[in-house]
């Protein structure tokens, strides 16, 4: 039989001193500080947050060092001991809670964790001076009605440089790339714990937490309690462990009693870029109906991202019923959700050169042409898709005169000539001409996703199909930088 439990979190403990007991726990003269041993001191006043389990999680000193003291009954010490294994196997991640150590007393454990600024909960659906604490999101559902969502949540106090510096989406209410960094973050921690053959299977905002260092933001997976490690040789967890979980943030298949992968995370993935996307909504309804809708495959809030192309492609694919549909971690990182603007105009530069006129892409993209255009295919009527309506006449006249060519504006390819020739020209254009697209990569790339939204994600789709390990595979290889 193997050592008892207890046994063996004591082991965990420094060795250089007899393990903390009740009466190594003292309250200092400050009635407010707990300290426990040498190393350890609790800030009863600060409560970061609490489980129903009893958890409670302050902030401390450890060894001087401001710390994050996660106090555990010591009646849970299995999920403690488990949780210090997961921490272990998986430190010397930038986008996981670092983990210091643990200490104990009588009645409790404490998990000595890295001391975060707040959650993506908090950050997300953060109030600020112009909504009062209230944001109102608006869009159509698949009935061209107009939906107006209502938050006005109460969350943690944040300090004053998180609300100052965290500019998480623009004036379109699309995301900024402080937050597709941050969601890339989260990505990142889930590749290194299914690296390492561990499933989170609790991955919800609160779970994801923000430090902001500098100037500079990042995210963190924590509350690895529940999690598990996948035994050698196998690709599923036992049903043993399917009664816990978050509702609303488990799988289908988690919810029916089936297989436990590590693709239940990249359903929560799913949620919480959908989550992020929308400032806080949940892409299967309110609280009470999400595991129903969940369980019949009902994406109620979908509508919420189909202005959106990028985020809602990569959604749908993580919110696959099927689980062995779903992407990998590893292949959502090189999504063109996370492509800067430099990348995305490359990628369609590359479809001229690398496509010919004839070829199988390139009928088929031209296919598409009445959505990328923004026409409709209206039957016994002759409609003609035309960018000419999209793209400015003084943009149009000049480089048609330029490149000595006339620009066909119902073909999808002549689109991507004029874009690839402003793309290679740009230092030769006429000042107003720059005025109107904007600067290089950053402004082109939005001058042209504004006018044609869908266009980048219809060559993607087609490049997906036909030859994403061929004339693209670049695309598709990971990156160590966000997408660059």
């Amino acid at each position: 039989m193997g050592e008892p439990m207890s046994d063996r979190l004591s082991a965990l403990l420094p060795t250089h001193r007899e393990e903390s007991t009740a009466s190594s726990s003292e309250v200092s003269s400050n009635e407010n500080q707990l300290r426990i041993g040498e190393k350890l001191v609790i800030f009863l006043t600060k409560e970061i947050g609490k489980s129903s389990m009893g958890t409670v999680v302050y902030e401390g000193s450890y060894e001087g060092t401001p710390i994050a003291v996660k106090r555990i009954l010591k009646s849970h010490h299995e999920m403690a001991d488990q949780e210090i294994k997961n921490f272990e196997a998986s430190a010397h991640h930038q986008n996981v809670v670092k983990y210091y150590g643990v200490e104990q007393d009588r009645d409790f454990i404490y998990l000595v964790l890295e001391l975060c600024d707040c959650n993506l909960s908090d950050l997300i659906e953060m109030p600020s001076a112009a909504s009062l604490n209230q944001y109102e999101y608006v869009s159509k559902d698949d009935h061209c009605n107009t939906i107006s969502i209502t938050s006005s949540e109460e969350h943690s106090e944040l300090p004053k440089n998180i609300l100052e510096d965290a500019e998480l989406w623009d004036d379109n209410k699309r995301a900024t790339p402080l937050l597709l960094k941050l969601i890339w973050d989260i990505v990142l921690a889930i590749e290194h714990l299914h690296n390492l053959r561990i499933v989170h299977r609790d991955i919800k905002p609160e779970n994801v937490l923000i430090q902001k260092q500098s100037s500079s933001f990042h995210a963190k997976l924590s509350d690895m309690n529940i999690s598990r490690r996948l035994l050698d040789n196998t690709s599923a967890l036992s049903n043993h462990f399917s009664r816990c979980g978050t509702t609303g943030w488990k799988a289908r298949e988690w919810l029916l009693f089936e297989r436990q992968t590590p693709a239940m995370d990249l359903f929560s993935l799913g949620c919480l870029i959908f989550y992020c996307i929308t400032r806080g909504i949940h892409p299967f309804g309110d609280h009470d109906e999400r595991n129903k809708n969940i369980k019949e495959e009902n994406v109620k809030n979908m509508f919420l991202v189909q202005d959106f192309p990028e985020a809602s492609h990569l959604i749908s694919l993580l919110l696959q019923p099927v689980y062995w549909l779903r992407p990998e971690a590893s292949e959502v990182l090189h999504h063109p959700l996370f492509w800067v603007a430099k990348k995305r105009l490359f990628f369609i530069s590359d479809f001229i050169d690398r496509v010919s006129e004839d070829s199988i892409l390139s009928a088929e993209l031209e296919s598409a042409a009445s959505t990328i255009l923004g026409t409709e295919r209206i039957i016994m009527v002759n409609v003609v898709p035309n960018s000419n309506k999209e793209v400015d006449t003084e943009i149009i006249t000049h480089i048609s005169l330029s490149a000595k060519r006339d620009y066909k504006f119902n073909s999808i390819r002549d689109l991507l000539q004029l874009i690839q020739y402003i793309l290679k020209h740009y230092e030769q254009l006429p000042r107003d001409i720059q005025i109107l697209v904007g600067p290089l990569y950053e402004g082109l790339d939005d001058y042209f996703t504004r006018k044609f939204p869908t266009l980048l994600m219809t060559m993607y789709v087609v490049v997906c199909t036909h030859c994403k390990e061929g004339l693209f595979s670049e695309y598709f290889e990971r990156n160590l930088k966000l997408a660059s």
